[in-house]
């Protein structure tokens, strides 16, 4: 039977030498990919010896680690399907987490044990560890006593590998399938689209409980063998140190601000480094082109999802399939991967002209398998031809560049006109002394539904509310004009950084319903 398990891809690339350093961490610590390869299979050895069944599920609510990596490729070593979980979620949110999942195992922090595994053991798990970013906790302790030869589980590619839930903006998270095949096939596919080469060294500054961190950057840099420089957190000043050793940084747009705010960033700190890449938030304009001013080097924006991993990249070099004169255009996310299909749909299901804004819907060898126990959900988001429907506005231009305009449900419609919210945003940003901004749609007696805009000042600048509305007035349409405009310190974010407009519209839905 084919080995289709990830695990044993990215087991095939390591490097000849396995004692040689796979990961350096922030606290001078080194592991060599002997190290990696051992306490991956005495943790998959562990799991084994549970007498669980092959395909359990294993969710992990931990801090940052080397060791929480370890568990990740042990659970696929050990045919399990790993389940992370966000560290920020509370006993509501674990609580429905391992309701609706009903993992056989779970492994938290030592300092959340007592709540996390009372809720485990009330749902049925029967196995709760403990694993702490210091080197500690009871998986380890058990781990320890198990061999460290381990032969990799047999998977077919249509094989569960982890279950990645979606942040629940709209109702209950929904947790997004995602198989072997999709997985490995995006990483091999990254590796030659992005240029990933002998040598390369990964700065590993994101968090490892989504896609970004886990898939993308870890896939990407096992798979080619390279180095990691392991920071258990962002640190803008310890990145751009270490850019000096290194060649590749992923990072979402918030980590380039900060960045960008620090002296030390200049053409000189950033000399040795190959590709910079942005994702999981749209990239401004402005941080796109100063970054270019200060360090001399273009970011790569790409665009994927829990259900599909990565999905578009603007490309890492000129390339024949785009034309040779193919470069990184900013405010786009590039062209469809190899092997993705993507089309832009009106809303009664009609292909859309170039440059026309519709809903994107994507088919491929990396669209997830479906919504973890909803076969009705999953049927609604697939068409009858097998296209996943993301959710997302967007267009695609003459040369296929792809240009996200927002999230379908971010869509406002005012008086029957659709109002894209990306778009007012676009005008906003590029205001005198705008930082970033936010449209959201609320109710509204007359028009159903108006634009309202939340903007953040730049440090040192006072803005007119009035002033922004006027200018805007200027350049759009009346019907995409916002109704009221709001001055803010900061805008409500998730963990990688994304706006959470729902709770903007929770905060302003009453401001013209009397």
């Amino acid at each position: 039977m084919p080995q289709h398990n990830l695990f044993a891809a990215l087991r095939a690339a390591f490097p000849k030498d396995l004692d040689a350093v796979a990961v350096e961490t922030d606290n001078g610590l080194h592991y060599s990919w002997r190290d990696l390869d051992r306490a991956s299979a005495m943790m998959a050895n562990l799991l084994q010896s549970l007498e669980i069944p092959q395909g359990s599920r294993v969710a992990v609510q931990v801090e940052k680690s080397v060791e929480a990596m370890v568990l990740y490729l042990a659970t696929l070593r050990a045919g399990m399907v790993f389940l992370p979980l966000n560290t920020a979620y509370q006993s509501g949110e674990i609580e429905y987490f391992v309701g609706n999942a009903e993992p056989a195992v779970v492994v938290c922090s030592s300092k959340n044990f007592g709540w996390v595994s009372k809720i485990a053991f009330k749902a049925g798990t029967a196995h709760v560890f403990t694993l702490d970013d210091d080197r500690t906790g009871s998986l380890l302790q058990r781990a320890a006593h198990h061999s460290d030869q381990h032969t990799t589980v047999t998977q077919q590619a249509d094989d569960l590998a982890a279950i990645l839930y979606t942040s629940g903006t709209t109702g209950r998270s929904k947790g997004a399938m995602l198989t072997h095949g999709n997985m490995r096939s995006n990483a091999v596919m990254l590796k030659d689209y992005w240029g990933w080469q002998k040598g390369d060294v990964l700065i590993h500054a994101l968090p490892i409980f989504h896609v970004h961190g886990l898939f993308v950057a870890i896939h990407g840099a096992l798979i080619n063998g390279s180095k990691m420089i392991w920071l258990s957190k962002f640190d803008p000043k310890l990145v751009i140190a270490k850019m000096r050793q290194a060649t590749v940084f992923m990072g979402v747009p918030t980590l380039y601000v900060r960045m960008l705010a620090e002296p030390a960033l200049t053409r000189e700190a950033a000399q040795h480094m190959r590709l910079f890449i942005a994702g999981s938030a749209p990239l401004l304009i402005e941080t796109f082109s100063e970054w270019i001013e200060r360090t001399g080097h273009t970011i790569l924006e790409r665009y994927g999802m829990s259900e599909t991993v990565m999905l578009t990249s603007n490309p890492y070099a000129a390339d024949a399939r785009y034309g040779q004169q193919a470069e990184r255009r900013g405010g786009t996310v590039g062209f469809p991967l190899p092997g993705v299909s993507l089309r832009v749909l009106d809303d009664a299901g009609q292909a859309l002209p170039v440059g026309e804004i519709g809903g994107i819907q994507v088919q491929g060898p990396n669209v997830f398998k479906g919504y973890w126990r909803m076969p009705e959900k999953t049927k609604e988001e697939f068409t009858a031809d097998g296209f996943f429907k993301t959710g997302d506005v967007g267009k695609v231009d003459a040369r296929g560049y792809v240009t996200i305009v927002g999230r379908s449900k971010d869509l406002i419609i005012s008086g029957g006109y659709n109002v894209y919210p990306a778009e007012i945003e676009g005008y906003i940003n590029d205001m005198p002394g705008v930082a970033e901004s936010a449209v959201v749609g609320v109710p509204h007696p007359d028009f159903g539904e108006v634009g309202v805009a939340v903007v953040i000042a730049k440090a040192g600048v006072t803005l007119n509310a009035d002033t922004l509305i006027a200018n805007l007035k200027a350049q759009l349409a009346n019907f995409k004009i916002p109704k009221r405009c709001f001055i803010v310190n900061e805008l409500p974010r998730n963990t990688m950084s994304k706006v959470q407009k729902n709770l903007l519209r929770e905060q302003y839905k009453s401001l013209f319903m009397a």
